[in-house]
Parts: C-alpha cells; sequence; structure tokens
C-alpha cells in the first residue's frame, strides 16, 4: 500500500476516535457497533505503523550515536532486525480482508447419510458449536429444528453472535466450517459393534446487518403453525410458529423458538435475508471465477470436508491435512487447534497470492 492510502486509514482511525467518543453515537447501538468494528479493525494497523516509524527513528538515532560509540552498534543491529519483522506484519495486516470476518453468523445442521445415527452425530455438532459459543462469549440461539426420533436433529438453524464490536467477529472463526463432516463409530442402534461411517452437513453464512438484497413481499408465502417440542408435543397453544417460502428461489425458513408470531416472523425474515444474500454473493463469485471455498450443499461421504473418528479418538480436516488425537475435547467446544490451521493456511495462500 502507498503512503497516501496508508496515511488515509490512519486519518480514518482518527476520525473513528473522535466519533466512539461522542456520547450522541451510541444513541444508535447498530452505527456504533459498526464503527467500533472499523476502529478495532483499523486499531493493529495503526500500533503497527507507529512502532515501525519508532523503530526506522530510533535506528537513524542508534546510527549516528554509533559513528562515535561503538557500543551503539549493537542497538542499531538489534533495533535494525525488527524492521523487516514489522514490515511483514503490516504486510498482512494490510491484506485485503473478507468484508464479513467481524459479522454474526446463521448456521445450519442437517443430518444426511447413515439416517438415525446422522441425526444423532448432527445433534452432537450442534453441542460442539454451541459449546465453542460459549467458550468465546457469544451468544447462539436456536431458531428452528427439527428433532429425530431418538434424540438427534435432521435439521437445526442456530444464530451465534459476538457481544462485542470486534474486527474479528464470529464469521472470521467459524466460515471454514461449511461442508460435510463424516462420522466414524459404533452407532447406538448398531447391536453387534461395528463400525459405521455416516455424514452431517454443515451450511453457514453471515448474517447481515445492513439490508442489501431486496425482499419483494409478493415472492414470499408465509404459513403459521403451531410450535412443538420433541415428538411432536405440544409447547404452544396457538398458532406462533412461521415458515416463510421464498418462492423465486424455493429456499424455505421457519422459526418456532420464539414467543410471539411476530418475533418468529421477524427472525425468520433476517434468516431468509442472511440465505438470499449468500446466495447472490456465489452466483456472483461463479460468475467472477472466484476461488474462494465453496461449501458442499449435499450431504455426501465423499464430499467431505472433516472427518470425526470415536475409535483412535481423532479429528481430521481433508482441506489442510490437520490430524489431532483429542476429539474428546474438540467436541466438547475446544476447537481452536483446527480452526487455527484452517485459518492460518488461508492467510499464507493470500500472502502467497500477494506475493506473487
Amino acid at each position: 500500500m502507498d503512503s497516501s492510502s496508508l496515511k488515509g486509514l490512519l486519518e480514518e482511525h482518527a476520525q473513528l476516535e473522535e466519533q466512539l467518543a461522542d456520547p450522541s453515537v451510541h444513541a444508535d447501538q447498530a452505527r456504533a457497533r459498526k464503527l467500533g468494528r472499523r476502529y478495532a479493525e483499523l486499531s493493529p494497523v495503526v500500533k503497527t505503523v507507529r512502532e515501525l516509524d519508532t523503530a526506522r527513528e530510533d535506528l537513524e538515532t542508534a546510527k549516528e550515536l554509533a559513528a562515535e560509540d561503538a557500543a551503539f552498534a549493537a542497538e542499531a543491529e538489534e533495533i535494525s532486525a525488527k524492521i523487516p519483522v514489522l514490515e511483514a506484519k503490516l504486510t498482512e495486516l494490510l491484506l485485503p480482508r473478507d468484508p464479513y470476518d467481524g459479522s454474526d453468523v446463521v448456521m445450519e445442521i442437517k443430518s444426511g447419510e447413515g439416517g438415525e445415527e446422522s441425526a444423532l452425530f448432527a445433534g452432537d455438532l450442534l453441542r460442539m458449536y454451541l459449546r465453542y459459543a460459549e467458550r468465546h462469549g457469544w451468544k447462539a440461539e436456536v431458531l428452528d429444528s427439527v428433532d429425530s426420533d431418538l434424540g438427534g436433529f435432521k435439521d437445526v438453524t442456530v444464530s451465534i453472535k459476538s457481544r462485542s464490536a470486534e474486527a474479528d467477529g464470529v464469521w472470521a472463526r467459524l466460515k471454514f466450517e461449511g461442508g460435510v463432516h463424516r462420522v466414524q463409530r459404533v452407532p447406538a442402534t448398531e447391536s453387534q459393534g461395528r463400525i459405521h461411517t455416516s455424514a452431517s452437513g454443515v451450511l453457514i453464512y453471515p448474517e447481515p446487518e445492513d439490508v442489501e438484497v431486496e425482499i419483494d413481499p409478493n415472492d414470499l408465502r408465509i404459513d403459521v403453525y403451531r410450535s412443538s417440542g420433541p415428538g411432536g408435543q405440544s409447547v404452544n397453544t396457538t398458532d406462533s410458529a412461521v415458515r416463510i417460502t421464498h418462492i423465486p428461489t424455493g429456499v424455505v425458513v421457519s422459526c418456532q423458538n420464539e414467543k410471539s408470531q411476530i418475533q418468529n416472523r421477524a427472525r425468520a425474515l433476517q434468516v431468509l435475508q442472511a440465505r438470499l444474500q449468500a446466495i447472490a454473493e456465489e452466483e456472483a463469485a461463479a460468475k467472477a471465477s472466484d476461488a474462494r471455498r465453496s461449501q458442499v450443499r449435499t450431504v455426501d461421504r465423499s464430499e467431505r470436508v472433516r472427518t470425526y473418528n470415536f475409535a483412535e479418538n481423532r479429528i481430521a480436516d481433508h482441506r489442510v491435512n490437520y490430524k489431532a488425537y483429542n476429539l474428546d475435547q474438540v467436541l466438547d467446544g475446544d476447537l481452536d487447534g483446527v480452526l487455527d490451521a484452517l485459518i492460518t493456511a488461508d492467510r499464507e495462500e493470500r500472502l502467497a497470492a500477494h506475493a506473487g
């Protein structure tokens, strides 16, 4: 990045600092959150620029003093070694960012091949993500679910939100989770102790804060029905659950976990907005021949991104050749090891593209 562009970022950071210090800005929480997120995004850049400027000034001073006193030569060498490190750090910070890295997410987990065992594993994945969200202090909320007979899930939709404005929010950590997750274990339904392989699918997309895809009300079919609990047990005596069908795309979204029909309708529309946004971006990426990873839309074991092997307590991510033998801890929400490997691989790929 040239010096004028860098100067522009420093000026933007200073302006954001002034705006966030204005109490009136915080009257609009959505705006304050957006400004706070951008400020958090620019702060590491500003910090690194200042450290680099200071190091360069200190190096010049040390060189001048070394000409008169050899004792300063070692200090000059030490400062000189820091500069390339700071320059590399700044280059990485200035790489084009995923515009949704600070966003909250909507995640869908669907059972696939494997019948009831796949539905049980979908439940395991849900608990894994809920516990991971809890570890990070995020707010997770199940929006809708279709239970299976043995206590798993045929389909479950969950919203995961950060509680503060962060440069790297929920999407930055979980965006590579989309795809087919394969499990190898002895199913609860297996009487002879044989290991079976089944799969569940994960779809994840950023939840947009600003409406970018316009939804024509005439394109929606809205049905209301009675919320129900596990096994079909009625938990609501009124028709408060809402199912919305977007007729042009066939996308169906339902929500039954809010207290009123109005709340369920509003939440379902938010999820529909996120899904249509994701579809629009996928279409744009396809037209532009974008090389960004695509999520698997069919739950086919051959298209797996990750394998969970219970017999060996092993987790393997096939995209980055990651392997670890702490599956029990991962399923308890300790996902950082595999997520860090995916994020590191993506960063290295972007750095290589920048260098090329």
